[in-house]
């Protein structure tokens, strides 16, 4: 497949600018999956009358529109939901150079010698020796130019996390065309956050609050964590036509014992795999053996997945809407099927869903 299989056209009113007043007031959006159907229309008798009613006149019977409140009425008792936990940091740091020109640094993760490793621009002001003032007394200074234009920074005046509590704000992706603001400390961030690592939201986890994890629980939906670090590389375009040599950045991750524990009894017993999330795929998928069990602790994933990958450990997808020509898509599309996603990308600009980070949600079943 090509990378421009996966364009499609979104009208820009239907990027969402702003979260709901509630974390579960989402539509959501319920794809059958292209092996749901094969296996579906195999178990099927020939005499048996195959229902195409729809909940739309223009989209194919694998399509139901939803609300977000009604996922607990879709996972049967047993089934297991894994969770990504990890916290996005406020790591969008604006300042001024010593002329007084503004100047931005994104803080990625920590580095060697107590320096940070990040990203900004312009990049002239990030060149080594010079430094941004980031206001309260707080400098910025460029240590040392690495690869993929990114920049080893020490702080003087604060450390790192310091400044991220007394002037970070939270890096909203760049189609959120507002600056971030008091709401986003805590609406771009999960209920279940724990430790920070991340400079991007798991965003398909947004759309649950503590009640509706209660709820599943009451269901006796069993709920399991990993965490997994989101990087700058979640938000990079695939800019080769050929999509298999998109370079992916690493990215780190956690899976605790007592999850590995867990997916290995829910697949022994029949029951389902749920993931909130390409990140929780990803981890998933990355540390799953061949036979489909998940060995326990700590990761690292540069794991590209395009439609033919054969899926080891997840049977079920609770994701966001995501951009054109992105990684993320093309995961949906193996996990979906090429065609069955794309025609649920087609019925949701049709149908006026809300796209991207605080936007709907759908579920790959």
């Amino acid at each position: 497949m090509r990378t421009s299989d996966f364009d499609y056209q979104l009208p820009a009113e239907l990027i969402a600018q702003e979260p709901l007043a509630d974390r579960t007031g989402s539509r959501l959006l319920v794809v059958k999956s292209e092996r749901t159907e094969r296996s579906e229309k195999s178990e099927t008798p020939k005499t048996a009358v195959h229902s195409t009613s729809t909940s739309s006149t223009t989209s194919p019977t694998s399509l139901t529109d939803r609300h977000f409140a009604d996922l607990p009425d879709l996972i049967p008792a047993n089934d297991l939901l894994v969770l990504n936990t990890t916290r996005v940091r406020p790591a969008r740091l604006l300042g001024t150079r010593p002329s007084g020109a503004p100047a931005e640094v994104l803080l990625l993760h920590p580095g060697r010698d107590g320096c940070w490793v990040a990203m900004g621009k312009p990049g002239s002001a990030l060149r080594p020796g010079k430094t941004v003032r980031l206001g309260e007394g707080i400098l910025v200074e460029t240590v040392e130019v690495l690869d993929e234009g990114y920049r080893l920074v020490r702080f003087v005046g604060a450390t790192a996390e310091e400044a991220m509590a007394r002037v970070g704000r939270m890096p909203l992706p760049p189609y959120i065309t507002r600056a971030a603001g008091a709401v986003d400390r805590e609406r771009y961030q999960t209920v279940y956050a724990e430790r920070a690592g991340s400079v991007a939201a798991p965003t398909a986890g947004l759309h649950f609050s503590a009640g509706m994890l209660a709820e599943l629980e009451r269901r006796q939906v069993r709920l399991a964590r990993l965490d997994l670090e989101v990087g700058p590389g979640t938000f990079r375009p695939v800019e080769v036509a050929d999509p298999a040599r998109h370079p992916m950045h690493p990215e780190q991750f956690e899976i605790p014992a007592a999850t590995a524990a867990a997916i290995a009894d829910t697949k022994r017993a029949g029951h389902k795999v749920w993931a909130v999330g390409t990140t929780v795929v990803r981890a998933l998928e990355s540390a799953a053996e061949p036979g489909g069990t998940v060995r326990a602790g700590r990761g690292e994933t540069n794991l590209l997945i395009l439609p033919g990958y054969e899926f080891r450990v997840v049977d079920r997808l609770i994701t966001n809407f995501h951009l054109p020509r992105s990684t993320l898509l093309m995961l949906v599309a193996a996990f979906a099927g090429y065609e069955a996603t794309m025609a649920a990308y087609r019925h949701a600009v049709e149908a006026r869903y809300r796209f991207y980070s605080y936007g709907d949600a759908m579920v790959i079943i």
